[in-house]
């Protein structure tokens, strides 16, 4: 099928399954790559860890931190669904730099995310992008905020409310009354930012060597498996990634690396109209408009 048409039915496939995305497939050997809106900008949560890995990574290379100094961290002492790791802590805790920029990525604990911010605040992380030419992606805030929205004042039964809300309160110009998901004020980038961000990460040419490496393996151990994990894992492949959630934002970017040497970046951000917390459907679908993608670059 022609590339046109192909994203055509995967466009009128998610609509119909009440999601719209930015996704960015790239060949990370030849450069060809498919994509479905790529350029559209939206808040990415979570997947902001990435970047600040690798500006904790650089700065830890440089000599500006050591990633054996120990860092005491406050306990998050969040008890709502999602949240992992010190996230959940009832007492303080001593880590070492190096653990938090694990605990950070590969089992998305937002407290040791924002300890790392204490010491590369967001707007050094979003500097420190410009300078390898990454223009897209923009750090604006701490971690912590994702868990002060609507979503934490209802109880269980009633967090479709919340969910409402984010899908009704949005503006044409992404601009939304909640903070997290204004992309003028959220952390922020498109499928095409993450996409490029993913290359320099496996193909590094402005990125330290050293510091690409050490992320690739964050990415590698990510534990968070559920989104597009079962449709790029298997014995012949290598599936490295990221998720980001927040309210009715699903996103996973992430390379799958082939036994036959090729690499594919890949870069799904979605939003749904669907107001549930739980969407399993959502993220089966997302996998797969991903990986249909994937495969028509593949042949």
């Amino acid at each position: 099928m022609h590339a046109q048409g192909l994203i055509s039915e995967l466009v009128a496939e998610l609509d119909d399954g009440g999601l719209r995305g930015s996704f960015l497939v790239r060949d990370l050997r030849s450069g060809e790559e498919l994509g479905i809106d790529p350029e559209v900008v939206l808040p990415v949560a979570s997947l902001i860890k990435v970047p600040l890995a690798v500006a904790t990574a650089e700065r830890i290379r440089r000599g500006e931190l050591d990633g054996a100094t120990e860092v005491l961290v406050r306990p998050g002492r969040i008890t709502t669904p999602g949240p992992t790791g010190l996230s959940r802590f009832r007492h303080p805790a001593r880590v070492a730099v190096d653990d938090l920029l694990y605990l950070a990525v590969s089992i998305s604990d937002s407290a040791a995310a924002d300890a790392l911010f204490d010491l590369t605040p967001p707007a050094e992380v979003t500097a420190m992008l410009r300078e390898w030419g990454l223009r897209g992606i923009t750090a604006r805030h701490l971690i912590g905020e994702l868990t002060e929205t609507p979503a934490e004042r209802f109880d269980t039964a009633d967090v479709h409310l919340a969910h409402a809300l984010a899908i009704r309160g949005g503006t044409g110009g992404r601009g939304h009354p909640i903070p997290q998901l204004d992309v003028t004020r959220a952390n922020s980038g498109s499928a095409r930012d993450f996409a490029d961000l993913l290359q320099e990460l496996w193909v590094p040419r402005r990125i330290d060597a050293g510091v690409a490496a050490r992320v690739r393996e964050l990415l590698g151990a990510n534990l968070i498996r559920q989104r597009l994990a079962p449709d790029f894992s298997s014995d012949a492949t290598t599936w490295s990634s990221k998720t980001g959630t927040v309210l009715n934002l699903r996103h996973e970017v992430g390379v799958v690396e082939h036994a036959d040497g090729r690499a594919f970046a890949i870069a799904a951000l979605t939003e749904s109209r669907v107001p549930a917390a739980s969407q399993p459907e959502a993220e089966a679908l997302m996998a797969r408009v991903a990986r249909v993608m994937r495969d028509h670059l593949r042949r």
